[in-house]
């Protein structure tokens, strides 16, 4: 399901409402430093382009024109919402679109909230985190409690740490929605109980905001992954459900 525009949408998302997608990456290519195994956009093999990145003023001007033919046409929307294919802060402009999303969400939609689809691998970065912290949704993933696990279901690039995550994560001191990835294979469950432990305490430490719990949704590059049921989701977060936790269940 790779995306060809940078600018795609509005489509109605599970989380967000109405939502205009941005995508920072080749129109028809995928570029990730993770390759998750229930990735909807394919394997990271399987979708290398050709073009380069779009730039900052590409995406500024693809931007403006498509929020003046919606105001035109009286569509409203709920988020602009930086997604694509693969992760939206590799691109090396990522800071001054952030900017530029912004000031065009005041001029044209200011009741709509601006969100961005993180992997959360580049937090550490300072313009990153400065950048992340100007948006109304930093939506930041954490699908694996360790790094065995992570390797498993994200595949991250070499480097990848899920402590050096969550330190980088506490600099938001709470204020993001942190997302969670739940499915099974023949070789885990996410809710198996040492698992759900360990991903529970890192919930506790970070206390985020909002917590958005959601299970696959369309084809899978890697076959035989089972999804959650919402009961089955709820079930296993109820602890922290009890605890106060805001907590969206996505089916």
């Amino acid at each position: 399901m790779l995306r060809e525009e940078t600018v795609f949408g509005p489509i109605h998302s599970r989380r967000l409402g109405n939502s205009l997608g941005i995508n920072l990456l080749p129109r028809n290519g995928k570029v990730c430093n993770f390759d998750c195994i229930y990735c909807e956009c394919g394997w990271n093999k399987d979708g290398v382009g050709g073009e380069a990145l779009p730039t900052a003023a590409q995406v500024r001007g693809a931007l403006e024109d498509k929020l003046a033919s919606l105001l035109l046409d009286g569509t409203s929307i709920d988020s602009i919402t930086f997604s694509g294919d693969g992760e939206p802060t590799l691109n090396p402009e990522f800071p001054r679109i952030i900017d530029d999303t912004l000031a065009l969400r005041d001029a044209y939609c200011p009741g709509a909230k601006v969100s961005v689809l993180s992997n959360a691998t580049r937090v550490h970065v300072p313009e990153v985190f400065e950048a992340l912290s100007k948006v109304d949704n930093p939506i930041l993933k954490i699908d694996a409690p360790t790094n065995g696990l992570a390797a498993l279901i994200n595949q991250p690039a070499p480097g990848y740490d899920v402590g050096r995550v969550v330190e980088a994560l506490k600099r938001f001191q709470g204020d993001f929605c942190l997302q969670t990835m739940f499915l099974q294979s023949p070789s885990f469950r996410s809710d198996a109980p040492e698992l759900l432990d360990a991903w529970m305490a890192i919930v506790r430490e970070l206390r985020p905001r909002q917590i958005m719990v959601y299970t696959i949704d369309r084809p899978t590059p890697e076959q035989g992954l089972l999804k959650f049921t919402p009961a089955r989701m709820r079930k296993a977060v109820q602890p922290l459900l009890d605890e106060g936790f805001n907590i969206q269940i996505c089916g």
